[in-house]
């Protein structure tokens, strides 16, 4: 029996739950799975295809923390988001008209030991902030083998962060689980392509990319004065494409999605859907952003992506429910709601009535 006790916890569901008689919530009939072993996994797959033979099961996993944010000179507050989206999901009507059987409630990546330890580090001191990027590099690892578990018994993952920098683990997770390189479109004014220089949110991708494992990568909106000339040389060097944030307000994302569909069924690979929250305007992020697309475009955004064969995770990364300009209960209902209409958009999109 394998078992990834260290790196693993489960979602007690009953913590989070407000029932009603005679009504139905998420929560209540939502498969839980127990324990991250490849037994369970392989048993819960089964009998999902049982119901869907052609779609894979869908695995919710969390990653509650805000390290790779701080490491990346940031805000704190995204370590808030995994349980903002199960305060909100788990209450939600299971109304019969939802496609919930191919979904899972996979827990949520064990972190809290280094979450407490990044709060007793100050960025803004040179050796505590490398201390704080090593941290990260430490959740790489765990997050690495929980996601990879789950792509070898043919999960899809929806991993809710958390930082940005959850996007490297995932990509080396999904390419070591296909022995493939593997692709990324991301939703985000940051390219999050920073120099190498000891991990944090900002250079999932770059990692990713200097590692061998990102084979292709396109950002959408973009914005050229929120991104250093080095970052975006490094991305023109990669050979990386781009849509500005100006292309998307004199486009709209209805218009410039078909190019970027396009795109990835030219790839050919395995790819994931990357969505910052700070790219949605006034959404509690941890970089809030008065000028982004609303979230009707991101919705958009993620079902055009989530409707093709070769999608394989989506990432709601950056949701933090403390910065919200109103405080930390308006920001956790504000970023429940949006991470739960995001996961019922992924989940509608790939299973069309």
């Amino acid at each position: 029996m394998t078992t990834l006790n260290t790196y693993w916890q489960p979602t007690v569901v009953a913590n989070f739950l407000h029932t009603r008689a005679g009504e139905t919530r998420i929560g209540e009939s939502l498969t839980v799975l127990a324990a991250l072993t490849d037994e369970a996994l392989q048993a819960v797959a089964a009998t999902k295809l049982e119901h869907t033979p052609s779609a894979r099961p869908i695995a919710l996993l969390g990653v509650p923390e805000s390290i790779g944010p701080r490491a990346n000179l940031g805000r704190g507050g995204a370590e808030q988001g995994w349980q903002a989206f199960l305060q909100q999901f788990l209450n939600m009507q299971d109304s019969g008209r939802l496609p919930l059987t191919q979904l899972v409630l996979a827990g949520s990546v064990d972190c809290a030991d280094l979450q407490a330890a990044s709060l007793e580090l100050n960025p803004a001191e040179a050796s505590q902030l490398g201390e704080l990027r090593q941290l990260c590099q430490q959740l790489d690892t765990r997050v690495q083998a929980v996601v990879q578990q789950l792509f070898a018994h043919g999960y899809e993952v929806i991993l809710i962060g958390g930082g940005h920098n959850n996007a490297l683990p995932l990509l080396q997770g999904l390419a070591s689980a296909q022995a493939s390189q593997v692709a990324a479109v991301n939703l985000d004014p940051h390219s999050d392509f920073r120099p190498l220089e000891g991990r944090h949110s900002g250079n999932g991708f770059s990692y990713a990319h200097h590692q061998g494992v990102l084979a292709h990568y396109q950002v959408v909106g973009l914005h050229e004065a929120k991104n250093s000339k080095a970052t975006l040389d490094q991305l023109d060097d990669a050979g990386f494409g781009y849509i500005r944030a100006q292309q998307l307000q004199q486009l709209s994302m209805r218009k410039v999605m078909p190019s970027v569909v396009r795109s990835v069924v030219e790839w050919a690979l395995p790819f994931g859907i990357e969505l910052d929250v700070d790219a949605i305007m006034q959404a509690p992020a941890s970089a809030l952003n008065f000028t982004g697309v609303n979230f009707d475009e991101a919705c958009s955004f993620v079902r055009e992506l989530a409707a093709l064969p070769q999608v394989r995770y989506l990432h709601l990364a950056e949701a933090a429910p403390s910065c919200h300009p109103a405080g930390f209960e308006t920001g956790t209902r504000a970023a429940g709601q949006l991470l739960s209409e995001l996961v019922l958009t992924y989940l509608i999109a790939r299973n069309p009535q």
